[in-house]
C-alpha cells in the first residue's frame, strides 16, 4: 500500500487528491495549516482507516515516512495569496525546500503543483512548456509567480544534484466543488453573485480569456503524471484548451442560475493576463490524458454545491 503525502490536503484541489488516493487503496496524510483549506473538505474521510489529518505549515521541516509527496500547499488565489505576500513566498519556497528534503531523506517521489502564472502575462498563446514567460518581479502578483518559479528551479535543481524523482505539473485556471466561495477567483465569484442575486463583476471590458478546467479532470492528470515514467519530469501543461471570453463565462453562469444580476464593468488589476491558454501535446503525448468534462457541465456540478454552501452558512 502505497504511503502518500498531501500538503494543502484540506485545500480545495488537495481535497479531491485525497479522495481519488483513498478511492485507489492507498494511505493518505492530509497536512494542511487551514489558512484556505478547511475540514470540512475531508470531514467525510476523518473516519476512514487509510487517512489521517495533520495540522502543519510547511514552511517548518516536517519528519515522516512516505513514498510519495503531492506539494499542493499554498494560497492559489490573487485574495488570498495577496493578504500576506511574504508568507506567500515562503510556503512556495520555504515550503518547496522541506518537502524536497523529505523526499531527499525518504527517497520519495515528489510532486509539484506549480500554476500557468509562471507564465505571466504571456507573449506567446497559446502557452508552451518550453515558454519561459513575462513575469514582473516587483508587482502585486510576483509573491505568486515568482515564489513558484522559484520552487520550479529548486525542484529541478534537486533532481539535478541529487538525483531526486520529480514530476512538475503547470495548472491553468480549475474550478469545481470546495471552492472558496470567497477566493476571488472568477468561476467562484460570478457562480456565488448570481445565487445571491447580485450584480457580476467583471473586470476590464470582459474580453480577457481564461480556459477552465474541471477539477476532476485536472485530478486525473495529477495521478497519471505521479504514476508516469520516472524519467519524465515535466514541467506539463494540464488544462482545458478551450478558451472562454469572461463575458461568456458570466453569460453561461448566468443562464445556468438564472436570476436578474447584471453585468457591472471595474478597472482590470495590475499584471492581470489578458489570455491564457495551455498547449497540452506533451500530456497528451506522455500521459494520454486529455479534459473530459465540458464547460457547461462542470459549471452544473460547481453551482450545486455553492447552491447547497450558501444555503447551509
Amino acid at each position: 500500500m502505497i504511503q502518500n503525502l498531501v500538503t494543502g490536503g484540506a485545500g480545495f484541489l488537495g481535497s479531491h487528491l485525497c479522495d481519488r488516493l483513498i478511492e485507489r487503496g492507498e494511505d493518505v496524510l492530509c497536512v494542511d495549516n487551514f489558512f484556505t483549506g478547511s475540514k470540512r473538505n475531508v470531514v467525510h474521510l476523518l473516519d476512514h482507516s487509510s487517512f489521517e489529518l495533520m495540522r502543519h505549515d510547511v514552511t517548518f521541516p516536517l519528519y515522516v515516512e512516505v513514498e510519495r509527496i503531492y506539494n499542493l500547499a499554498c494560497p492559489a488565489s490573487p485574495v488570498h495569496y495577496q493578504h500576506d505576500p511574504v508568507q506567500t513566498t515562503k510556503t512556495s519556497v520555504h515550503g518547496a525546500i522541506n518537502m524536497l528534503g523529505l523526499a531527499k531523506r525518504v527517497k520519495a517521489r515528489i510532486l509539484q503543483a506549480s500554476t500557468s502564472e509562471v507564465y505571466g502575462d504571456p507573449l506567446v498563446h497559446p502557452q508552451p512548456e518550453d515558454y519561459w514567460g513575462n513575469v514582473n518581479t516587483i508587482g502585486t502578483r510576483s509573491c505568486y509567480d515568482e515564489g513558484k518559479r522559484c520552487a520550479e528551479t529548486l525542484f529541478f535543481d534537486y533532481h539535478r544534484q541529487h538525483a531526486l524523482q520529480i514530476k512538475v505539473m503547470r495548472i491553468f485556471n480549475t474550478y469545481g466543488p470546495r471552492m472558496h466561495p470567497n477566493d476571488g477567483r472568477v468561476v467562484s465569484n460570478f457562480i456565488v453573485q448570481a445565487l445571491q442575486g447580485e450584480d457580476i463583476t467583471i473586470y476590464g471590458d470582459g474580453q480577457q480569456t481564461r480556459s477552465f478546467c474541471y477539477v476532476d479532470d485536472l485530478i486525473d492528470a495529477m495521478l497519471r503524471l505521479m504514476d508516469s515514467r520516472a524519467d519524465f519530469t515535466g514541467p506539463v501543461n494540464i488544462g482545458n484548451p478551450i478558451e472562454f471570453t469572461m463575458l461568456a463565462l458570466a453569460e453561461n453562469i448566468l443562464k445556468l442560475v438564472g436570476g436578474t444580476s447584471k453585468l457591472t464593468f471595474c478597472p482590470l488589476p495590475a499584471d492581470d493576463p489578458k489570455q491564457r491558454k495551455p498547449l497540452i501535446d506533451l500530456a497528451q503525448q506522455e500521459l494520454g490524458w486529455a479534459p473530459k468534462v465540458g464547460l457547461k457541465d462542470g459549471l452544473k456540478e460547481t453551482i450545486a454545491y455553492f447552491r447547497k454552501l450558501l444555503a447551509t452558512t
